[in-house]
C-alpha cells in the first residue's frame, strides 16, 4: 500500500503543484523520490510530529493540499492536539497519512501498534476517515482525499499486501465496495483484513454458504445503505479490522444497527481486544494470536450461524 500511495502522490504533485508532503525524518527509501523530483514541495520537519502537523496547517491555510506521512501512531497520537485544534478547528486541508495500521509493524513493540486510530480519528469533527483494503484502494483513496477539501486521515499498511481487486474499481469516499456477492451472510472488513476476508467467504463457500464481502474503506462517512442493505439481504453480518474492539469499525457498524429501527440480523464484531499487545512478531503471527486468521474467523462465523440456526429451531430468539 506505501508504494500505491507514493505513485499515486507523485502523479498528483506533477498535475497540482499545491500538493505538498512534509515528513517527520523516516521513511527515507520512499519519499526520497518526491524530495528529488518536487523539493519545493517537500519538507523534511525532523522527528517533531507536533511541529510538523503545525506547519503543514499552516501551508493549507494559504491554499496547499498538504500531506503529512509518518508511520503507525506518530502522525496522529504524538502530535493529537495539533491535529484537533490546528487541522481540524480550522478545517484545513490536511491530509495525515499513517503507514504501518495495526501490527504491520508488530516486532517493534505496543508503542508501534496502531489499534486505537481509527476510533480516535473518527471522534475528531470534520475528519475523513479512510482505511483501503490493498494496493489498488490505497491509489485510489489517495485521489479522493486529494479532491476532498478538509481534513483527511489515511491508514496504510505498510508494504507487500497482495492485490485483491484485480479489476478496476469505483472508489468513492463514503461507499464500501462489494468485492463478492451473497446471501447468506455479510463480512465487512476495513483497512488490510480484505483478502483475509476473501479467504473467509473462500472458506464457507465449502461448507455451502455464500459470503457477500463488502470493503468498507471509509470509516467516516459510513456507507449506512451498504450496511442496512445487508441487514435486509443476508442472513448475519461480521465485522472484521486490525484494530481495537472499542471504537473502529465493529462499533461503527452496531451504532447504525441500534439506531435504524429495522430487525437486526446476527451481528458479530470480530477485531482486537482492547489491550496492550504483550506479544511481539510478524504481522500475520500477531493476527493469528488474536483470532483474526482466515481459518479461526471462518469456524467462529461457522459456529456463531449455526448456534443462531439452532436456537430459531427451537423458537428460541437470537
Amino acid at each position: 500500500m506505501r508504494g500505491a500511495f507514493f505513485e499515486a502522490l507523485l502523479k498528483l504533485a506533477e498535475r497540482d503543484e499545491r500538493v505538498f508532503l512534509v515528513v517527520g525524518d523516516l521513511g527515507f527509501g520512499v519519499t526520497e523520490a518526491f524530495a528529488r523530483r518536487f523539493p519545493g514541495q517537500f519538507l523534511n520537519a525532523g522527528v517533531a510530529e507536533q511541529n510538523m502537523t503545525g506547519i503543514a496547517a499552516g501551508l493549507a491555510l494559504t491554499g496547499k493540499i498538504v500531506f503529512t506521512y509518518s508511520i503507525a501512531n506518530f502522525p496522529i497520537l504524538r502530535c493529537l492536539e495539533q491535529v484537533r485544534n490546528d487541522v481540524c478547528y480550522h478545517a484545513a486541508n490536511v491530509k495525515i497519512v499513517a503507514v504501518g495500521g495495526g501490527f504491520a509493524y508488530g516486532s517493534l513493540g505496543a508503542t508501534h501498534h496502531a489499534t486505537e486510530d481509527l476510533a480516535i480519528m473518527r471522534a475528531l469533527p470534520e475528519m475523513t476517515v479512510v482505511a483501503p483494503g490493498d494496493p489498488v484502494e490505497a491509489e485510489a483513496a489517495t485521489d479522493a482525499i486529494a479532491a476532498h477539501a478538509g481534513p483527511c486521515y489515511l491508514r496504510l499498511g505498510r508494504a507487500g499486501e497482495s492485490r485483491v481487486h484485480r479489476a478496476s474499481i469505483d472508489f468513492q469516499l463514503g461507499k464500501a465496495i462489494e468485492v463478492r456477492s451473497g446471501n447468506d451472510l455479510a463480512l465487512i472488513s476495513t483497512g488490510g483484513l480484505l483478502e483475509t476476508a476473501v479467504q473467509v467467504a473462500e472458506i464457507l463457500q465449502g461448507d455451502g454458504l455464500r459470503a457477500r464481502v463488502l470493503s468498507m474503506h471509509t470509516l467516516k462517512p459510513l456507507d449506512v445503505r451498504a450496511v442496512l442493505a445487508a441487514t435486509r439481504e443476508t442472513g448475519g453480518i461480521f465485522t472484521l479490522e486490525e484494530h481495537s474492539l472499542i471504537g473502529g469499525l465493529g462499533s461503527a457498524v452496531a451504532e447504525i444497527l441500534a439506531e435504524s429501527g429495522e430487525s437486526v440480523v446476527p451481528f458479530q464484531r470480530f477485531a482486537l481486544p482492547p489491550i496492550f499487545s504483550c506479544k511481539v512478531g510478524t504481522q500475520e503471527y500477531l493476527r493469528a494470536q488474536n483470532g483474526l486468521s482466515a481459518e479461526s474467523l471462518a469456524e467462529a462465523v461457522f459456529s456463531r450461524l449455526a448456534e443462531v440456526r439452532v436456537l430459531a429451531a427451537r423458537g428460541v430468539g437470537s
